[in-house]
Parts: structure tokens; sequence; C-alpha cells
């Protein structure tokens, strides 16, 4: 019973965060650029600390470099949010139509019948995606980091709130 209240009480509040980052999408957008920012910068530090554990010298200098240019690109994000904004906006942009070409090769070269046509589709989906934020850069960076961060809330606390009621009805059919 204690699992399913947390899972439906996480589902809630994602919900809830999740409509307010729809509501106020600037703020939610600086809000991802943030956690993005920080995360290079634990990621970082954690890369430079495992360096220094790896067995060969050629490594640990690989390791180390890799950990401080992480650390410096999240120390400079933190530091100039919005620029940082625009690059991660670009970015994602180029990704979707990347992604969208491969998605879209792959299921035109490998597949048939309705693995195909997912494919074909998901692949048009995201190449639509990055034309659309590539074609109104940089005034889609305002808002895209914080959509996306709302879509991934709302699909998450949606999925958080399901899951506790099914947890809830499998504790109530078989009591302990």
């Amino acid at each position: 019973m204690k699992n399913s209240v947390l899972l439906m009480s996480v589902g809630v509040l994602a919900i809830v965060l999740g409509i307010v980052a729809l509501v106020y999408p600037f703020a939610a957008s600086i809000t991802a650029t943030l956690f993005v920012a920080w995360s290079f910068v634990i990621m970082g530090l954690l890369q430079v600390f495992a360096a220094f554990r790896a067995e060969t010298t050629g490594a640990k200098i690989v390791g180390i470099l890799l950990g401080l240019i992480a650390t410096v690109i999240g120390v400079h994000i933190i530091g100039e949010p919005l620029k940082g904004l625009l690059s991660l906006t670009l970015i994602a942009g180029i990704l979707f139509l990347v992604s969208g070409a491969f998605k879209l090769g792959f299921g035109l070269l490998n597949f048939q019948g309705s693995a195909r046509l997912a494919l074909v589709l998901s692949g048009v989906i995201s190449i639509a995606l990055g034309l659309m934020v590539l074609n109104n850069f940089p005034q889609s960076a305002t808002v895209l980091l914080g959509v996306l961060l709302a879509i991934e809330l709302l699909s998450n606390g949606v999925s958080a709130f399901a899951l506790g009621l099914a947890v809830r009805k499998i504790d109530s059919e078989n009591p302990a």
C-alpha cells in the first residue's frame, strides 16, 4: 500500500510540474539548461576522479582531459545560461534531424510492413521537428527545452500514477 501511494504521489507531483512547465516554458527551458549544466559539472568531476584509477597513463590523461572539458562546459553554461540555452537548442535541432534521417533510412532499407511504416513515420516526425526547431532558431530556444521537459514530466507522471494504481490493485487482490 505504501508503494502505491508513493508512486501515485510522485505521479501527481510530476504532472503538476509538467503543467507548470507548459505554462512557463521559458523558465522551464532555463531550468532544463541549468540541470544539464550541473550534470556536466558533476559527471566531469566524477570522470576526473575516475581517471586516476585508470591503469595506463594514456587512459588517465584522456580521462582527465574529457572530465575537465565537461566540467568547463558545465561551468560556462551555469555562468551564461542564455547562451547555453541557445547551444542546447541548436544541438537538439541537429539531433532531431540526424536521428530522423537514420530512422527513415533504416526503415526504408531494412524493414517491410508495419515495422517499416513505424520507423519511416518516426523518422519523418523527427526530421520535421528538427526543421521546425532550426527554421525558427533562435526564437525556438526560449520554449523548446521547457516544452520537452514538460512533456517528459507529464509522461513520467502519468506512468508513475498508473503504476501506482496497478500496484494498489495487485495489493488489494493479494493481501499479505
